[in-house]
């Protein structure tokens, strides 16, 4: 698929509606002869980057809500015809799941890496602790110390702070959000209007107020 067109994918693996896109990825990929390239982030690292994180406080609107999300991400589920279930647990320090992502990526699996965490969290009902995250490299056979040190070093760190501020720069506010070019598409119910732009439709460029000049 060296020809492919590439669609940037900044997700969350803690985040239900990008659990969500995830399951539509291979269809999408077969489709329109696309990849998505898998950039994993703590989206409240992104949110509080941009002064302002909704799921702080007390909801300021139905649509975030808990019960509401839930029942929503049901639906798009039932939609879809996948697996979900609310998380039995995640960990104290959501960043060290883009973390792990971005150390198996070091082997080669970021995507199966992410894929498999999001069936462990979405699907399974695992309480995700810091083992889970080396179960799941065991189970893609990957080199368990290579994966551990890859997590714990200094420059995967510094890896998902480049990858905020990268996504904070193009304008990004939220996970998902996925970029075709300069174009922003943010939530699973806008990979209508991604497909749309892969089949060709003209879509104007975002041009948001946190988004840095030639971004």
């Amino acid at each position: 698929m060296s020809d492919a067109v590439t669609v940037d994918f900044y997700l969350g693996l803690g985040s239900r509606y990008s659990y969500l896109a995830a399951t539509q990825i291979a269809r999408i990929e077969a489709a329109h002869r696309c990849r998505f390239r898998w950039k994993p982030i703590a989206s409240g690292a992104l949110m509080d980057r941009r002064g302002s994180n909704p799921f702080r406080a007390a909801p300021v609107s139905g649509q975030y809500d808990w019960s509401y999300r839930e029942y929503d991400a049901k639906c798009w589920a039932a939609c879809y015809g996948v697996p979900f279930r609310e998380p039995a647990g995640l960990p104290a320090d959501p960043a060290i799941m883009a973390l792990a992502c971005l150390a198996a990526g070091e082997q080669g699996a970021l995507a199966a890496y992410g894929q498999r965490l999001f069936r462990m969290i979405f699907a399974e009902g695992v309480a995700i602790g810091e083992s889970d995250l080396h179960q799941a490299a065991r189970e893609l056979g990957l080199d368990a110390a290579a994966f551990g040190e890859a997590l714990a070093a200094a420059g995967t760190k510094r890896r998902h702070e480049a990858l905020l501020d990268e996504a904070r720069a193009r304008g990004a506010f939220g996970v998902p959000t996925f970029f075709l070019g300069e174009r922003m598409f943010w939530g699973n119910d806008r990979l209508t209007l991604l497909e749309a732009t892969l089949r060709g439709v003209a879509m104007p460029v975002f041009r948001g107020a946190g988004t840095e000049a030639g971004g």
